[in-house]
């Protein structure tokens, strides 16, 4: 996750897709800026802001009737994700992982971060560990290993790291945190995104928003509808971006999040990507992309990055025993498979 301020310019069509205002099959030309306010209808004013947070594009609609008091909730908002970005930012040193993946350990936890571990670990054991967050020495030997030598880690590289991946060797007790085997470190990368979307979520909440839409890279959460009886109608991207959709939904209260092969790989065939199997240390390629429905964001980030590893009939088992949450899985043939609850349009 990184930051970037400045004069961002987007296009038309970007920024009303983001923004919930863009039909399929419609075009925009030119650039605007990254705010618009418009009369929703007599009663509601409909304001989104947008910018780089978290390392991606995020969008923030609300719908209210004054404009001020939804611009000021808005930037509330981009201020708490931020915070708590920078707490959970395993890139910066003086983070709380950062700190954590240097020393080993860690005392008096942030309850932000505290909370997200605790997740993480809850969700190790409900998917019988394909979920996990000490992945990290994986990940970091793939990126490093094809930036030095534009190739794949040897089988002993990869065997050494892949002993470091093990939930069990954290020490957590909710205000402290240890790791038992040297070398060891997490990234939060999974399921971080979800939790600081929706502690924008709730800070819109606190502010008295009750209808609005978040958009951060197509982690979606949703209050409300835009309005009392109108759901808000999102669009599940194709992992190409190109042709049509795969799929569209209509929520009211919820979240989505999709977890892919196409966003970041390490080598050029995109044999290698960011999501790597704990157990055997490879990158999955049964599915393109799970997109997971569940009340929150980051529950539908860490079970997409779950469902990934376990492969499309495993997966789509696992969502469907767990309660209120539903999943569309594309496999590498292009075929969707849904849980028995997905709400297609």
């Amino acid at each position: 996750m990184s930051q970037q301020q400045g004069n961002l310019t987007i296009d038309r069509r970007t920024f009303l897709k983001y923004s919930g205002m863009l039909g399929v099959g419609v075009a925009f030309g030119g650039l605007m800026p990254v705010s618009e306010s418009v009369a929703f209808n007599r009663s509601l004013q409909k304001v989104t802001r947008a910018r780089l947070t978290m390392g991606t594009f995020a969008a923030v609609t609300a719908m209210h009737p004054s404009r001020t008091e939804a611009d000021d909730a808005i930037g509330k908002a981009f201020e708490e994700m931020d915070r708590v970005t920078r707490l959970l930012n395993r890139y910066q040193s003086a983070s709380a992982i950062g700190t954590l993946n240097k020393e080993g350990h860690l005392s008096d936890l942030p309850p932000e971060v505290s909370q997200v571990i605790a997740r993480a670990l809850h969700f190790h054991k409900e998917s019988n560990g394909a979920f996990d967050m000490t992945v990290k020495p994986l990940v970091d030997l793939y990126k490093e290993h094809f930036a030095a030598h534009k190739s794949p880690p040897s089988e002993a590289k990869l065997s050494k790291a892949l002993d470091l991946v093990d939930s069990s060797a954290v020490k957590f007790d909710g205000r402290t945190i240890r790791f038992t085997k040297e070398g060891m470190g997490i990234t939060l990368d999974g399921i971080a995104k979800g939790y600081i979307i929706d502690c924008g979520a709730r800070t819109l909440e606190r502010h008295g928003i009750k209808h609005a839409l978040i958009n951060a890279g197509g982690d979606i959460r949703a209050i409300g509808g835009k309005e009392s009886k109108a759901p808000w109608k999102v669009a599940i991207q194709n992992p190409e971006k190109e042709g049509p959709y795969v799929d569209t939904i209509t929520m009211v209260n919820g979240a989505i999040a999709t977890s892919g092969d196409y966003e970041v790989y390490f080598d050029e065939e995109k044999l290698y990507h960011h999501i790597v199997n704990p157990n055997t240390g490879r990158s999955p390629h049964q599915s393109t992309s799970v997109t997971v429905l569940a009340s929150n964001v980051m529950d539908a980030d860490a079970l997409s990055t779950a469902v990934f590893v376990l492969e499309p009939a495993a997966g789509k088992r696992f969502i469907e025993n767990m309660p209120k949450t539903e999943c569309l899985i594309l496999n590498a043939g292009e075929k969707k498979i849904m849980s028995g609850g997905w709400p297609s349009a």
